[in-house]
């Protein structure tokens, strides 16, 4: 089932989608079960990240495609904005 941005925006609202951002780092984690990935997009200072059961291919370079929303992760009792991504497709 391929998921379509228009729809989880209008039934999210705090939801952004944005495409054609070009991927400066992507860096790639396990943590558990599953596999960390943190991107960091051309003019943005905010990670971008996701979750997935397996490795995703390098996007380094890369134009994508991106849903997601602002929320924050805390490390070491600091906490630090970041974009978590709902739904990414390489553009």
């Amino acid at each position: 089932m391929q998921s379509n941005p228009t729809k989880l925006i209008e039934k999210h609202h705090e939801m952004v989608h944005s495409e054609m951002m070009k991927v400066v780092s992507h860096v790639q984690r396990k943590q558990g079960e599953w596999i960390i990935n943190s991107l960091m997009v051309e003019g943005c200072s905010v990670p971008f990240k996701f979750k997935r059961q397996k490795s995703y291919k390098d996007l380094k370079g890369c134009r994508v495609n991106l849903t997601y929303y602002p929320a924050t992760e805390k490390v070491g009792g600091l906490a630090f904005e970041i974009m978590k991504v709902v739904r990414i497709k390489r553009a």
